[in-house]
């Protein structure tokens, strides 16, 4: 039995969130998306199995398109970013290797209060993980980069946690860029494993470089010191 089966539904509690869908999703006729979907299920398990996370300290909902996961607080942060991680990302390279059109994976990472109820779970840290895999900047730093998987971090994620490093946690491959989000700006931190730091999501076709501010893409905002090059390039410290 799940170990949050008798929690008080009025209670939250600390959990990591992790969102993860499916890129370009949409174009996969009725006959694909099953398939779609077994890979995604397939990649996401085996990693957890991998890492030694036992099944019922993870919540899973469908979406469809992909899949909704809290993990329990008794489950080290560290060993999802890191050890889980790599091993998704190794799963979903085996999987595209027997692929004409590679599956790529957005995934969005927070910590933060959550409810659970008889539907599912809810709150803040939710909608944040939500939000960050579905964001218009992880969608073009995939397709720009070419890359399997992308990893979208919370800024509080990285502070606490990320940027102390750890076994499989790299923070010099992380880079980070201002996304406005439905419910306001905040900075989020961008990792492609098996890769440097990130570039960032292509550039439009007009950019005013004499501000100090540039708009990338539909929510991403590059703050001072970035390098404009075809593709914008975003690191350094942003103040």
């Amino acid at each position: 039995m799940d170990d949050r089966d008798a929690m008080d539904l009025s209670e939250a509690r600390y959990e990591l969130v992790i969102s993860v869908d499916a890129r370009r999703s949409g174009q996969y006729d009725d006959i694909d998306r099953p398939r779609m979907r077994a890979r995604i299920y397939r990649v996401v398990e085996t990693a957890f199995t991998h890492a030694k996370v036992a099944r019922d300290a993870v919540h899973m909902e469908d979406r469809g398109d992909g899949v909704l996961l809290s993990v329990s607080a008794r489950i080290p942060v560290t060993r999802l970013l890191g050890l889980w991680t790599v091993e998704l990302h190794e799963n979903l390279r085996d999987e595209n290797r027997a692929l004409k059109v590679p599956l790529g994976l957005r995934i969005g990472m927070h910590v933060g209060p959550v409810r659970h109820d008889p539907h599912g779970i809810s709150g803040r840290a939710v909608d944040l993980a939500c939000r960050l895999a579905d964001s218009a900047a992880a969608r073009e730093l995939l397709d720009a980069e070419g890359a399997d998987l992308v990893l979208v971090t919370s800024n509080s994620l990285y502070e606490d946690v990320v940027r102390g490093g750890g076994k499989f946690i790299e923070p010099e491959r992380y880079t980070s860029a201002r996304l406005t989000l439905k419910e306001g700006e905040t900075t989020a931190w961008f990792h492609l494993p098996g890769r440097a730091a990130a570039g960032s999501p292509r550039t439009p076709a007009s950019v005013d470089h004499s501000d100090s501010t540039y708009s990338a893409g539909r929510d991403i905002s590059v703050i001072d010191g970035s390098t404009f090059n075809g593709n914008v390039r975003i690191g350094g410290d942003h103040k």
